[in-house]
């Protein structure tokens, strides 16, 4: 069986890591029937957007997509592609893996846990109104008439929306992801203690969610400072976290600084019908064509992909492999080598041939 899948190579380094990206998931010998698509910023100098519609469609039809990294101009341009896919297509739960794998630099022994942030709401709803606006003043004296708060007039709003609908949905694909891959238990960040309404209403829903639905997983919450010092003094503690947008976005970051940075850390984006696997950092345009960027951020996406599409075989024994190449050390990117200018350092295309290797020897007679 060949499974239909959508691939955005994406733009800069995109393309290449793209690239050793397919050549390696084919040598699961899973196959695949690729619907190629193109979005980013050669796009939108082409054709005035950067994503035409027929991605949105082809996705549609296939119903899994995985992407390379696309650039999001900052300060001017086009907003992000990556936020316009997961609001197109209601990919409401982000999924981080957070791993450590043996040969990567890190101040740390061991880390294997997991993020689950909410994608629509909280501060990152983009329901803003700007210092000085006429909008933003009106707000201002409304605020001032309901609760008897004074805001400054010269002040910048931003409005955290955080509804039951929208955890209850969170919580629960935090709980099914945890089902799904043997995880014990779920822990829910929050800020409860000052912001009652909306991230007390996440933490009370999500223990309902917790208490009825999924009572053989353990649960428990944390407060999300208490969460991030806790993260890197005692990181064998968590399992899978679940957070709101904001919180999720900057713990995220946290813990690939953790397991060696975003060139090591998967992603995908989930809703009920559409799923998209992505690499979590940026496009990094200037190595752009240099055959020189580490790609196993995407190849463990793509493992991620094939576990989503019941692949699980073909997922471990290609996660087994970008293990033994890293804690090998000797065929990988300059990032993986004990200093970032080792002359031996191997390029993108490289790094994946010594993969391919490791999976070709996998296989049984």
């Amino acid at each position: 069986m060949a499974y239909d899948v959508t691939f955005i190579p994406g733009d800069g380094t995109g393309p290449e890591i793209s690239e050793a990206t397919r050549r390696v998931i084919e040598a699961t010998g899973v196959e695949f029937n690729w619907d190629w698509q193109d979005a980013g910023i050669d796009v939108y100098e082409a054709e005035g957007t950067p994503l035409p519609d027929r991605v949105i469609e082809s996705i549609k039809q296939t119903k899994v997509a995985i992407k390379g990294p696309i650039t999001t101009p900052v300060g001017s341009g086009f907003r992000s592609v990556n936020v316009a896919l997961r609001k197109a297509l209601d990919l409401y739960s982000c999924q981080r893996p957070i791993k450590l794998y043996d040969g990567v630099r890190s101040h740390f022994d061991a880390v294997d846990y997991v993020i689950i942030r909410e994608n629509h709401e909280d501060l990152y709803a983009g329901i803003e109104f700007e210092e000085g606006s006429e909008d933003a003043l009106k707000l201002i004296e409304a605020i001032k008439d309901i609760s008897g708060t004074e805001i400054r007039h010269d002040s910048g709003i931003s409005i955290k929306p955080i509804s039951i609908f929208g955890t209850e949905r969170i919580v629960r694909s935090a709980f099914e992801y945890a089902k799904k891959h043997g995880r014990k238990k779920v822990t829910l960040a929050h800020k409860s203690n000052i912001m009652k309404f909306s991230d007390g209403l996440f933490l009370r829903v999500g223990t309902r969610i917790a208490q009825e639905e999924y009572p053989e997983i353990e649960f428990d919450d944390r407060i999300i400072d208490n969460l991030c010092n806790q993260l890197v003094s005692r990181p064998e503690e968590y399992d899978v976290i679940v957070l709101p947008n904001l919180y999720g976005d900057i713990v995220s970051d946290l813990g690939a600084g953790m397991i060696g940075g975003l060139g090591l850390a998967p992603g995908a984006n989930i809703g009920d019908d559409y799923a998209i696997f992505e690499a979590t950092h940026g496009s990094a345009p200037k190595y752009k064509g240099l055959n020189k960027i580490n790609p196993t951020a995407l190849i463990l996406s793509s493992v991620m992909m094939l576990h989503h599409l019941g692949e699980s075989d073909a997922a471990t024994r290609l996660e087994n492999a970008i293990a033994d190449v890293i804690r090998e050390g000797k065929d990988v990117t300059y990032d993986l080598k004990p200093t970032r200018d080792d002359p031996t350092a191997v390029g993108t295309a490289e790094f994946a041939d010594a993969i391919i290797a490791k999976l070709q020897a996998s296989v049984p007679a």
